[in-house]
């Protein structure tokens, strides 16, 4: 999943990589015998020492649910990009599927926004914007 994003939305790593298991991971967790592995992705356009999309794989994973961006908890995270169906075509080759069209919007301020959902490789949702 790392690589999706790395690619088509141009996420950086950032080093290190983790590898994690032991009491640690078992005690910040819950869950006893656990690991993780994984990597941190600097969000694009944040500069050198903007925010990171933590990216982790459990070396257990409980049974999938449906994920849906109006479910409660944490929804999606949107990602600005220069043109949105371009955007979208790029994800959808990627491996990644559509949750619905290319809109555009009038916000109350006036301002016009294209947007649309779609899902990386795992389901997770994620939005594309772009201010015109």
């Amino acid at each position: 999943m790392a690589q999706f994003y790395q690619s088509v939305l141009g996420c950086v790593p950032v080093p290190p990589e983790r590898d994690y298991c032991g009491s640690d991971v078992e005690n910040a967790t819950g869950i006893p015998g656990s690991s993780i592995r994984g990597i941190h992705l600097r969000l694009p356009g944040c500069g050198p020492n903007g925010p990171t999309l933590e990216i982790l794989e459990y070396g257990e994973n409980l049974p999938e649910t449906s994920k849906a961006v109006n479910r409660p908890g944490f929804g999606h995270i949107a990602f600005s990009v220069e043109n949105v169906p371009d955007a979208r075509d790029e994800i959808l080759a990627a491996g990644g599927k559509s949750v619905g069209d290319v809109v555009t919007s009038q916000t109350t301020d006036g301002s016009t926004v294209q947007w649309c959902y779609v899902t990386d490789i795992e389901g997770n949702v994620f939005e594309l914007q772009a201010w015109l």
